[in-house]
């Protein structure tokens, strides 16, 4: 490590994120020092540490630590993107571009390493799928695992991640990033060439995944003519009345559980969770009312549960 004049440091690398909130980074700065040098090459240019260089620029540092690194131009841009990676949350599009491109220098450095399939494994055998899951425990050299070992995150999200930047066009990657669809719907669109993506796409942000895979599959099946057909046929479920069947489901019996044995409860949070259920209660009501139940009241909202041979709670239902 060495001291270098900050107005010496080059910031060109597209990975560096030096506008982002550096207000509580420099408050540490401040009470402790910098912790990690900033990492640069021969030429000065900043390869990592951008919200660092920032938060030193404003504070008006003059010299900085930097550690100077000589490698090849593929290696330094592989340690921006883990620095990218590990260092500062991403939204879901960088995530997945900067996974990509980190496995494409990754596996170019490393060619003996194992190579993740940028490929769609559909209509899988379940002795395939066990198969697959195996080799993915056993390896420890592709991207993925070595990514899974900096990130925390799973190889098998990593590897959906990187796949979904690698088959999805570009039409499919902007609806992801203003939230049209979201990454499970990309993953069965996927499935599809990117200029088919880009035919279904308009016909698929209001349907759910189940939807999506089904339209898919007959897309692959009959053609994109007939599938985009079928859409307007296929009874399309709004998302927030989806959530509330999944989540009325668990609910239903994590109350029918309470009653049942009688539950009690009277720390700190129980006029916060009785409050919760009361707004609940009156939302309920409401919503029971909009839809045709006119003259219900809280006395209409009946737990009713039965119960299996173990005392297990099968089904609760208003």
């Amino acid at each position: 490590m060495e001291m270098m004049p900050i107005s010496n440091i080059k910031v060109n690398s597209k990975y560096l994120r030096v506008n982002s909130d550096i207000e509580d980074l420099k408050k540490s700065i401040e009470k402790i020092g910098v912790i990690n040098p900033l990492t640069v090459n021969e030429n000065n240019e900043l390869l990592a540490g951008g919200r660092r260089f920032s938060a030193l620029k404003e504070l008006g540092h003059k010299e900085v630590p930097v550690h100077i690194v000589k490698r090849s131009t593929l290696e330094q841009e592989l340690i921006s993107i883990d620095e990218n990676l590990v260092r500062r949350p991403l939204n879901k599009i960088e995530f997945e571009t900067s996974l990509n491109r980190g496995r494409e220098i990754y596996e170019e450095l490393n060619p003996d390493a194992i190579k993740v399939e940028v490929k769609v494994e559909d209509h899988l055998t379940p002795d395939e799928k066990r198969q697959l899951k195996e080799e993915e425990d056993a390896d420890t050299t592709s991207f993925a695992a070595v990514t899974s070992e900096k990130t925390g995150l799973s190889k098998s999200v990593i590897k959906s991640a990187i796949k979904r930047d690698a088959l999805a066009s570009e039409k499919v990657k902007e609806a992801r990033s203003n939230g049209r669809i979201n990454a499970s719907q990309t993953n069965e669109i996927i499935k599809l060439s990117k200029e088919e993506q880009d035919k279904i796409l308009p016909y698929i942000s209001e349907q759910s995944v189940k939807n999506v895979r089904k339209l898919v599959e007959i897309a692959k099946n009959d053609g994109m003519e007939f599938a985009i057909s079928e859409s307007t046929q296929i009874d399309t479920m709004p998302k927030e009345f989806s959530q509330l069947k999944n989540f009325s489901g668990k609910l239903n019996k994590i109350v029918s559980k309470i009653i049942i044995e009688e539950m009690q409860y009277h720390g700190e949070e129980s006029e916060k969770i009785l409050r919760q259920v009361k707004d609940l209660k009156n939302n309920l009501i409401e919503l029971l009312s909009y839809h045709g139940e006119e003259d219900v009241q809280l006395s209409d909202i009946v737990v009713s549960n039965s119960m299996n041979s173990n005392g297990n709670v099968e089904d609760l239902t208003f």
